[in-house]
């Protein structure tokens, strides 16, 4: 069976929106997920599912984590396939000296990527913006709080998306298979 991970957005900043990962990985076996870790404490959950579409997983793990632990929030789920071709494609790895300050923007859907053209097409000084075809990619050059080109994208992309560091992204993809499984 494949490797998913399920990547929450804005749950465990401040006090809104807490969940215990342990809690977070009871409740992805409860659903029927197997082989759950979790990793960092920021919502990010890699399962062993049946094959499906990843939309079918992330509506199917928001409603239980809305019904069981009462925190709606929302999920992108990525296959293992799908994170591996996340990484392949990015094109401002060597820019970054700093992999905290490397961003990855995931979004639900094809669309909201689409939007965030016009963003990617400006200069943005330092800042590097790179728009792959899963994701988008930003070089916060003086750091993730002091980034003009983060709160554009992220306007853009729509409250659907969700970042991951590079250096996070990098030990989610340590989670997955190699072969992209």
């Amino acid at each position: 069976m494949p490797r998913y991970v399920a990547l929450f957005r804005g749950i465990n900043v401040g006090r809104a929106k807490r969940i215990a990962m342990a809690d977070l990985r009871a409740l992805l076996e409860d659903i029927g997920y197997s082989s759950v870790q979790t990793l960092l404490n920021s919502g990010n959950a890699v399962f062993t599912a049946p094959t499906a579409a990843a939309r079918t997983h992330a509506t199917r793990i928001r409603a239980a984590v809305s019904r069981k632990l009462g925190v709606d929030a929302v999920v992108i789920v990525r296959s293992a396939r799908e994170i591996a071709a996340v990484c392949r494609d990015n094109a401002l790895e060597s820019l970054a000296t700093d992999h905290s300050r490397l961003l990855v923007l995931l979004a639900p859907e094809a669309k909201a990527l689409a939007r965030l053209k016009a963003v990617a097409q400006q200069d943005w000084g330092e800042e590097r913006v790179h728009l792959g075809r899963q994701a988008a990619y930003l070089w916060c050059a003086r750091g993730i709080l002091e980034s003009t080109a983060l709160e554009a994208l992220m306007r853009a992309a729509g409250p659907e998306a969700t970042t991951r560091n590079w250096a996070t992204l990098q030990k989610i993809r340590a989670l997955l298979p190699t072969d992209g499984r």
